[in-house]
């Protein structure tokens, strides 16, 4: 009896120290993604940004004014 439950000792600690190594590369992974996505929304927001200011630049200059011509 004593070396039955020594056995499931053994494995239940293996698989215990199995769970932790894949929690931890799970909670890498879990921030390396949180970075990334936070680097995307940097970006998303700097390009809404930028065509919101060339909009607005657009819109200012709807060419009805004089134009300019080389001859």
């Amino acid at each position: 009896m004593k070396n039955q439950l020594e056995a499931r000792l053994h494995e239940l600690r293996g698989e215990y120290d199995a769970g932790t190594k894949v929690l931890a590369d799970l909670q890498k992974k879990q921030d390396e993604l949180r970075s990334t996505l936070l680097r995307i929304s940097g970006a998303i927001q700097v390009l809404e940004e930028v065509l919101a200011t060339e909009g607005a630049a657009d819109a200012g200059s709807d060419g009805s004014g004089p134009r300019l011509v080389a001859n």
